[in-house]
């Protein structure tokens, strides 16, 4: 190992501390095990259409060497004729990660720059419900924001209208509000009304976060296109198998999206993951196929579970959120991984006796509940 000589002693001292106390997003194991059934992460069991993967094929030639479009303008015009609005309503971004952390930038002030203002702490804070997206937290930490974490209902439903208006906690001014709908990691589903609802009433910007809405009954789009304080988040990594390129996108109002665009960076989304995008929109048949074979495999592995006495939590996503019998849900992480299968567990006070299982295929799920089966029968 080299040694460095410098008259700084201590190198993290030159890291802010900030940075140095931050708690950095944890994500999803990526292990590299032959035979693993990788059921962690939410991706999508089906490869992209072979329209797509042509697609991608096709541009691996000299223009790798060149400069994306900036402004991902084909696709935005593309995805704009989807939605029936315009390509100003839409910005993509490098991932929809890429964007919750542009929409922290744009309307959150940090904590010390709002001193002295009118509703200083409200226009500082980055407000969401627990458990959700545990991203949320990371960003307002990193843009020095104040974080307002509400519960949600026991069974993970949206605390109604009234009983927030009547709480202390919860915080109609925040400059920023993220909801994750369907929620993450319970899989439950909420309805445009009640969404629709409580954006109406909140004065900042509200993020309706929908990167699992392929496998949902109900979507809030509607919402971005009437409501101007509201936006939608779409991602093409959950229902159309392209996690490995990074692409998602916001709906909006044009002077929100035009805010954000003033803040990306000059090529944010590299040309590939445009072109794989933009021929995902091409061929919606094909995905449309998928989306329903996964919500069969989630409906049909629920039952399973069920008989074998784990209590399955109701679901609009391609995960289940479960709570196994006789073992912890700790332990149930290890004894699956030792049958070679590998799901999620959250060490957090909400979910820790539960288990979060991603839909893979038909094969995938029925291996899941053999060895739910022989970890039972030990």
């Amino acid at each position: 190992m080299k040694h460095f000589s410098s008259s700084i002693p201590n190198p993290q001292l030159l890291v802010r501390p900030l940075v140095r106390r931050l708690h950095a997003y944890v994500p999803g194991e990526q292990p590299m095990i032959k035979g693993l059934i990788k059921l962690n992460t939410n991706e999508n069991p089906y490869p992209p259409s072979p329209k797509v993967l042509a697609a991608i094929k096709a541009a691996i030639d000299g223009r790798l060497r060149l400069y994306p479009n900036p402004t991902a303008e084909r696709l935005r015009e593309k995805l704009a004729k989807f939605h029936q609005c315009a390509p100003e309503n839409i910005i993509v971004g490098n991932g929809s990660d890429e964007l919750l952390a542009l929409a922290t930038r744009t309307f959150v002030e940090p904590s010390q720059q709002a001193a002295g203002r009118m509703k200083k702490a409200s226009r500082s804070t980055v407000q969401f419900f627990t458990p959700s997206y545990s991203l949320y937290p990371v960003l307002a930490a990193i843009h020095g924001a104040q974080a307002n974490a509400v519960g949600l209902n026991d069974d993970f439903s949206l605390p109604s209208l009234a009983r927030l208006q009547k709480s202390r906690v919860w915080d109609f001014n925040a400059a920023l509000t993220f909801i994750t709908t369907p929620n993450a990691p319970s899989g439950r589903g909420y309805s445009t009304a009640e969404l629709k609802a409580l954006g109406h009433a909140q004065k900042g910007v509200v993020v309706l976060d929908e990167a699992y809405v392929d496998f949902a009954e109900d979507n809030a789009l509607r919402l971005a296109l009437t409501s101007p304080q509201v936006i939608v988040a779409r991602t093409f990594s959950k229902g159309y198998s392209l996690c490995f390129l990074r692409v998602g996108y916001f709906v909006g109002h044009q002077d929100l999206v035009a805010a954000h665009h003033k803040i990306r960076d000059s090529y944010n989304v590299n040309g590939l993951g445009q072109i794989a995008a933009a021929a995902t929109l091409d061929d919606l048949p094909y995905y449309g196929v998928n989306f329903r074979r996964i919500i069969q495999t989630r409906e049909h592995l629920s039952r399973e579970l069920a008989q074998l006495g784990f209590e399955v939590l109701p679901s609009q996503t391609n995960f289940i959120l479960t709570r196994p019998p006789k073992l912890s849900a700790e332990r149930w992480l290890q004894e699956l991984r030792e049958q070679k299968i590998l799901v999620r567990w959250f060490d957090s006070a909400r979910v820790k006796d539960f288990l979060r299982i991603s839909i893979g295929t038909a094969a995938e799920a029925a291996a899941l509940v053999r060895a739910a089966r022989r970890i039972l029968a030990q």
